[in-house]
């Protein structure tokens, strides 16, 4: 469902170099690094909001580069950054999306009530977004990426915000849609949900893939380690733990 091959990206630096990655139907893909790695970057090129330095990307057999109004139609995307009409309330937003997607109106309120009490925005469905929580707009946000049941499904950090009765949700919500075909496309710093609902692990370093595979192939040979451990491992040469230690030592000596 998504093909990267040879994919290279720069702006004032190379941040993406020389990713080749396919990801199949129905799989929940961890796509890690730390911060400027190129996640983001990845993320906005197969959303077809930047173009590739070189190489190409495909969605759903799509070349994004030349059919990205049909890439967009099957996907569904929660940024980092959110973004919604703010004066707008979410009933109002879901109807908007749901019109750009080619839905019916009857259908989009019918489908846009049931997330709505799903997400337990019910109460506020007329309420202007302006007064709402950033946790309550990725609420949002993530019902108009599923409204028009995307083929896959991209998530930048869709956790930040949300309080963790939304993110046990989101999480069986995750693995159901997969479990329905769905392909997901999930970034996050949270290491201990992508180590629980992904069922495979790429870890990025300096625009480049440093690992890649399942939980279980990413600890062959760091026995009993966890992902965020594994992480550190790949992506930093220093003792993290050791660094607080000595700073927090040095604080106090001052």
């Amino acid at each position: 469902m998504i093909r990267i091959e040879g994919l290279e990206k720069s702006f004032t630096r190379p941040v993406l170099n020389g990713i080749t990655l396919l990801v199949p139907k129905g799989q929940v893909l961890g796509y890690l690094g730390a911060n400027g790695a190129g996640k983001t970057t990845t993320i906005k090129i197969l959303t077809g909001q930047l173009k590739p330095s070189a190489g190409t990307v495909s969605v759903g057999d799509l070349d994004v580069a030349r059919e990205p109004a049909k890439v967009k139609a099957i996907i569904g995307y929660v940024p980092e950054t959110l973004a919604v009409y703010e004066q707008l309330t979410p009933l109002e937003f879901l109807r908007f999306v749901g019109a750009l997607h080619g839905l019916d109106d009857a259908g989009i309120l019918r489908d846009a009530g049931k997330f709505l009490e799903f997400l337990d925005l019910s109460a506020v469905r007329n309420q202007r977004m302006s007064s709402f929580s950033k946790g309550m707009r990725k609420k949002v946000v993530l019902a108009s990426a599923l409204l028009h049941r995307p083929r896959v499904l991209f998530l930048d950090e869709p956790l930040d915000g949300l309080d963790a009765n939304a993110v046990v949700q989101l999480k069986e919500l995750i693995r159901r849609l997969a479990e329905d075909g769905v392909t997901v496309f999930y970034s996050s710093h949270v290491l201990d949900v992508v180590e629980k609902v992904c069922d495979r692990i790429v870890i990025l370093k300096d625009g480049r893939i440093a690992a890649d595979g399942t939980m279980e192939e990413l600890r062959a040979g760091r026995a009993g380690m966890s992902l965020e451990e594994v992480f550190s491992s790949l992506t930093t040469t220093e003792d993290l733990k050791a660094k607080a230690r000595g700073f927090y030592d040095g604080l106090k000596g001052a």
